[in-house]
C-alpha cells in the first residue's frame, strides 16, 4: 500500500489559498477552466510549485463557499436566468432527448456561465436542421474532448437571456455515464421536469 505524501503546514496552507484565489476568479471573471484558474491563481501568489497545487474537488469546494457568501443573492438569480433558458429550450428540443447538466444545474455557475445541455439525435445535423427551421440561429462551438464518448458537435446560442451550450451526442450513449472532465466525478443531469421542479423549489 502506497505512502501517502505528507505535506507541510506551509504547503497545506498554500493550498488552501491558490484554492481560494481560484475560486474567486471563476466566481468574478468567469473562468470556467479549473486548471486554468488554478495555475493563474498559483502564479498571482507566487507558488507554481505543483506540490502545493489543490485538487479540482477541493477548487469547487471553495467556489462554493465563496458564493455561498459573497454571491449568494447573485447566484439564486443567475441559476434562475439559466435554468429558465435551459427549460425553455429543452420542451422546444424535447424529441432529442435533452439534459440539463454543469454549474447551471449543479449550482456552482460563475458570473458568465452557459447552460450546457446535453442532446442526444440520429445525427447532429438533425439537431441543426431543427433550429435553422424554428428559426433559432446558433454557432459551432469547439469539440475539446476526443474518443468514444465526446459529442458529434456542439452549438452555442443566446436567446437573449442566456448563453446555452449544447453538446450533440449519439442516441447509443444516451445511457453512458460521462464524467465531469475537472472532477473525474460522474457528471449529473437532469431532464425537463426535474429543472421545472429546481425552478419551483427556488
Amino acid at each position: 500500500m502506497p505512502r501517502r505524501l505528507k505535506h507541510s503546514p506551509q504547503i497545506d496552507a498554500m493550498r488552501r489559498d491558490i484554492a481560494s484565489l481560484a475560486a474567486r476568479l471563476m466566481a468574478e471573471d468567469g473562468i470556467a477552466d479549473y486548471g486554468l484558474a488554478k495555475r493563474k491563481a498559483a502564479k498571482n501568489l507566487g507558488a507554481p510549485d505543483s506540490e502545493a497545487l489543490p485538487t479540482n474537488q477541493e477548487i469547487e469546494e471553495a467556489l462554493r463557499t465563496y458564493q455561498a457568501v459573497f454571491q449568494e443573492d447573485e447566484l439564486r438569480e443567475r441559476l434562475a436566468v439559466l435554468r429558465r433558458s435551459a427549460l425553455s429550450l429543452m420542451r422546444l428540443l424535447d424529441r432529442f432527448h435533452p439534459y440539463l447538466t454543469g454549474p447551471a444545474l449543479d449550482g456552482t455557475a460563475g458570473r458568465y456561465a452557459e447552460a450546457e445541455i446535453e442532446l442526444f439525435a440520429d445525427s447532429a445535423k438533425d439537431v441543426e436542421i431543427f433550429l435553422l427551421d424554428s428559426n433559432i440561429s446558433f454557432e459551432y462551438a469547439d469539440i475539446h474532448r476526443t474518443g468514444q464518448n465526446a459529442p458529434e458537435a456542439r452549438l452555442r446560442l443566446d436567446d437573449g437571456e442566456a448563453m446555452l451550450l449544447l453538446s450533440i451526442y449519439p442516441h447509443t450513449l444516451e445511457r453512458s455515464h460521462r464524467r465531469n472532465p475537472h472532477t473525474g466525478q460522474v457528471s449529473t443531469r437532469a431532464r425537463a421536469e426535474t429543472v421545472a421542479a429546481l425552478l419551483e423549489q427556488s
